[in-house]
């Protein structure tokens, strides 16, 4: 698959494939900004979606901040959107346990309060740290405020036998900063030494129930999203995974070396979401 550059051409199944998309799943960082600055074809893309009666979603796999939190960060960059338009893997664990787990009420999390918030918003109940208390399920995220003796509960109920989801498999979040930001799937390595368990289900890019919500809430066919994002182990990956068409952008992570030597392949490769909105516009 080589890169695609104005003007374009493709061929007649690939253009057969964009002219079905209703909908467009994005990756954040690397794709509509990069750390704290959004890129310049950002919003003329999402204007030009509006135009072309086209939706769209921001992704993220990073649920230590509240959809509120992620609005307030966004509209910081400049960039104004709604809740509906956000879905993180908060929200994907969320919509796995209603739809998955319908016992399921009572959870013991590890997670920021912001984490936690999105639970409780929910309808779920977080449980204080206390072997007396009745859990139906353990959830862990990426817990920025993570102390030693919840991670030890956790494993005294994972160790019980309780249901266990990990909300993403990240194992370090990226950070411009002089420090390792231990992720959910470092936290989770140290859960299955201490009890032998791993997660029976983690969610989050690059597993294809990240976008089910999506699919749910916009009655949407796979046939009809395309998921579009800088990485290709995560962001590429699910969309295979997920039967979803899959748009590699390099304004972030991948270069198109990368792109070039992976497995599968992606099947548009652009410069940028910018690229992405003419080459809709055109078809």
């Amino acid at each position: 698959m080589k890169k695609i550059e104005p003007p374009f051409s493709v061929s007649p199944a690939l253009a057969a494939r964009i002219k079905k998309i209703r909908h467009i799943a994005l990756d954040m960082d690397g794709t509509i900004y990069k750390g704290s600055t959004l890129f310049p074809f950002t919003l003329p893309f999402l204007e030009r979606l509006k135009r072309l009666g086209i939706g769209y979603s921001f992704l993220t796999n990073n649920p230590s901040k509240s959809v509120a939190d992620y609005l307030k960060h966004l509209h910081n960059l400049g960039l104004t959107a709604t809740a509906d338009e956000l879905y993180t893997t908060a929200q994907a664990t969320i919509f796995y346990l209603k739809t998955q787990l319908l016992s399921v009420r009572r959870l013991f999390i590890l997670g920021t309060p912001s984490m936690i918030d999105e639970f409780e918003n929910a309808g779920f109940v977080s449980v204080t740290d206390s072997a007396e208390e009745a859990v139906d399920a353990v959830v862990v995220g990426f817990d920025m405020t993570l102390t030693y003796r919840r991670l030890c509960r956790a494993a005294w109920w994972i160790k019980c036998g309780k249901p266990y989801i990990a909300t993403n498999p990240d194992w370090v979040c990226p950070t411009d900063q002089p420090t390792v930001l231990v992720d959910c799937g470092s936290i989770c390595a140290a859960i299955e030494k201490a009890t032998g368990r791993k997660p029976d289900i983690t969610l989050g890019k690059p597993k294809p129930e990240m976008l089910s919500g999506i699919l749910q809430i916009h009655g949407l066919l796979p046939a009809e999203i395309a998921m579009v994002g800088d990485r290709i182990y995560t962001d590429m990956l699910m969309a295979n995974r997920a039967g979803v068409l899959s748009v590699l952008v390099l304004s972030g992570e991948a270069t198109l070396a990368d792109a070039e030597n992976s497995t599968p392949k992606p099947d548009i490769i652009l410069q940028d979401i910018g690229q992405l909105g003419e080459l809709l516009t055109v078809l």
